[in-house]
């Protein structure tokens, strides 16, 4: 029997064509996942890479609740117009400890990859309370209620503990002052010497101008002013990881 009948005798028969197809993804699927399990990190480590603080960590749940991921990536690739426009293509290490990650390709808005520091606090106020007054051409809606929309935050510690259930490096330090350290990064006049040495590059401010109470403005502007900030790009080195 020839080769060619043999591949019509599968061809014509339901069962054993299913079969087949299930035993070939099957191997390659293993094929592609076994050798994950010897490794001891898939991630390249990083310098700088951090855990979020908890008010950048509110301000991330915020931008995933309001569906900004939906226009907004957080994927640099490594082509030239892409590093030329939005700066150096995305690290895996540098969305470890996000769950979900904000990686992909749906683009209405710019990659927010490294929006941090491009823009003031104030820029962004006036671009989340009204875009087009910044931006012409946007189409983005108004987020001008989360300027008058206090933040609550449920109970911070749990929010830390269920993100070091998933491998998210908190240490106990970190999940004891998390309640303080929240309130703190939005506080330009507190003692933030302890907030500094747990999250190192935190920013810190009253980042919606309104010092009176902590909005969920204030949490967002804090999640967007820290992308892209936390690894020194001028020591990092593509082949060694770092100079």
């Amino acid at each position: 029997m020839s080769l060619l009948e043999k591949h019509g005798i599968i061809e014509r028969n339901a069962t054993l064509l299913l079969v087949s197809s299930l035993v070939v993804v099957s191997i390659g699927g293993i094929v592609e996942i076994a050798p994950l399990f010897y490794l001891e990190n898939t991630i390249e480590k990083v310098e700088g890479v951090r855990p979020y603080s908890p008010l950048e960590l509110a301000g991330r749940d915020i931008y995933i609740r309001e569906g900004c991921y939906v226009c907004h990536s957080q994927m640099i690739r490594p082509f030239r117009d892409e590093v030329e426009r939005y700066g150096h293509y995305s690290l895996a290490a540098e969305s470890m400890y996000d769950h979900p990650f904000q990686w992909g390709s749906k683009r209405t808005g710019p990659d927010l990859a490294r929006v941090g520091n491009r823009y003031s606090n104030e820029w962004h106020v006036e671009h989340l309370t009204e875009p087009r007054s910044v931006v012409p051409e946007s189409i983005m809606p108004s987020y001008a209620f989360l300027k008058t929309t206090p933040l609550k935050v449920s109970n911070v510690t749990a929010h830390l503990n269920a993100n070091l259930m998933v491998g998210v490096p908190y240490t106990e330090d970190m999940i004891a002052n998390a309640d303080a350290d929240l309130m703190a990064q939005a506080d330009p006049e507190a003692d933030t010497s302890g907030l500094e040495e747990r999250y190192p590059k935190v920013q810190v401010g009253d980042f919606d101008g309104n010092p009176e109470v902590v909005t969920e403005m204030d949490a967002l502007i804090a999640y967007l002013q820290m992308l892209g900030t936390l690894v020194d790009f001028s020591t990092y080195d593509e082949a060694a990881g770092y100079r």
